[in-house]
């Protein structure tokens, strides 16, 4: 069946709208923490090794990606479903090591095989625009916090913490399987390996590719500093009177609709993108978005009746611009270096996320929990990554291509 509705979007959003649901963790990261005796400042770090270990894997096994997207897919799946239900069986036997283990590095090899296993093949079957392309890729991954953070608050609520990891890992398996099975590059074709041996070292001596993982790595930095503290942020809002100001149910829907802008900034930016005559001008309008906001809700004073508004208003731009950053990378990288071996360089620019995840959830962790500084200041420092993000983007990334051959 050539379509690549079914055999390249499809599959895209199966793979992704599961492994996505790592963004869901700020719904369950303070019941780990409660439920095995540990501090939330130490179950920080299964996200953090999550991000690191993706990071790596993407980058250690682009070629392998590359070679043959059908077992990237059926790897992506094992390591992921894995990771999941291990997870779940170390938070009942209490153990920090075990959810470090699954969550952090086995699951975390799972996210990063299977970021990687739709995008390119995406910008084969929509080669015409590949911002649309890949902006479907990763829009599951943004969606995926929407779907699944109410069915995980129920799930824990009706099975309990662990027993949600283990029925959540059986259900993913179904369903990245379903996309392993429909999953295909367009009929004929063919992978033409590169004359000179892929050299990724050299990529980190090229000033675009410098310029661009820079970018990236601020504005994931940033994204993620916001996205891993939600929750948080939003119970140390309280009105004049020391009352919260939103119920546990309507930060669980905010949440979910953070989701739908993180979805909705990975198409969004990245079909914009296919419209401009330099798709890096993209991440300069996405980092200028994301400081006004981030500005405006450190400026407002608590109590203001207006800070809740402008802080949520804050977290659906933040999360539209830090998915519309993910989905505009892939083109990008191919418009600056092409298609030869865009998955290996893809791998490597996904380092970023890496380094990322070792210090966005964890600088807004020291601001709150080390320095017992206000969640507002959070929006202080990453309104700082977002003003040095664009100064690269501006004038450090330029048009000059570097093509393989």
């Amino acid at each position: 069946m050539e379509n690549r509705w079914i055999r390249a979007a499809l599959p895209a959003l199966l793979i992704h709208g599961c492994i996505g649901t790592v963004y869901a963790w700020s719904v369950f990261k303070q019941a780990i923490a409660s439920q095995i005796g540990a501090s939330v400042a130490n179950v920080e770090w299964a996200f953090s090794l999550a991000i690191l270990f993706l990071g790596l894997s993407a980058a250690l096994l682009g070629h392998f990606v590359e070679k043959d997207i059908k077992k990237s897919a059926l790897l992506a799946t094992f390591f992921f479903t894995v990771g999941m239900i291990g997870t779940g069986i170390s938070i009942q036997q209490k153990s920090l090591i075990g959810i470090y283990l699954f969550y952090g590095v086995i699951m975390g090899i799972g996210l990063g095989i299977g970021y990687l296993t739709p995008v390119k093949n995406l910008m084969l079957w929509f080669k015409e625009n590949k911002g649309l392309g890949t902006g479907l890729a990763v829009a599951g991954f943004g969606l995926a916090k929407m779907i699944f953070s109410p069915i995980m608050v129920s799930l824990q609520l009706t099975f309990g913490l662990w027993q949600m990891f283990v029925i959540l890992g059986f259900v993913f398996a179904i369903l990245m399987l379903i996309g392993w099975c429909l999953i295909q590059k367009p009929a004929g074709w063919v992978e033409v390996p590169l004359k000179q041996a892929f050299k990724p070292w050299s990529f980190f001596k090229n000033r675009n590719f410098i310029g661009i993982w820079l970018m990236f790595y601020l504005n994931i930095t940033a994204g993620l500093a916001i996205i891993s503290q939600e929750k948080d942020i939003l119970m140390g809002l309280k009105s004049s009177s020391g009352s919260l100001v939103f119920s546990l149910a309507a930060m669980t829907t905010i949440i979910s609709i953070d989701a739908f802008f993180n979805a909705a900034g990975r198409i969004g930016f990245a079909t914009w993108s296919d419209n401009l005559k330099d798709r890096n001008s993209i991440y300069q309008i996405i980092f200028i978005l994301s400081l006004v906001v981030s500005l405006l809700s450190f400026t407002i004073p608590n109590y203001n009746n207006f800070l809740p508004i402008v802080i949520v208003i804050a977290f659906f731009s933040v999360n539209a611009g830090y998915g519309g950053g993910f989905s505009a990378l892939p083109p990008l990288l191919a418009d600056r270096f092409g298609m030869r071996a865009i998955s290996k360089i893809h791998g490597l620019a996904l380092t970023a996320w890496a380094a990322a995840g070792l210090t966005g959830n964890q600088l807004a962790s020291l601001i709150v929990h080390g320095l017992k500084l206000p969640y507002q200041d959070v929006f202080l420092a990453i309104a700082v990554l977002y003003l040095l993000a664009w100064v690269i983007s501006r004038y450090v990334v330029t048009p000059k291509r570097m093509l393989l051959d």
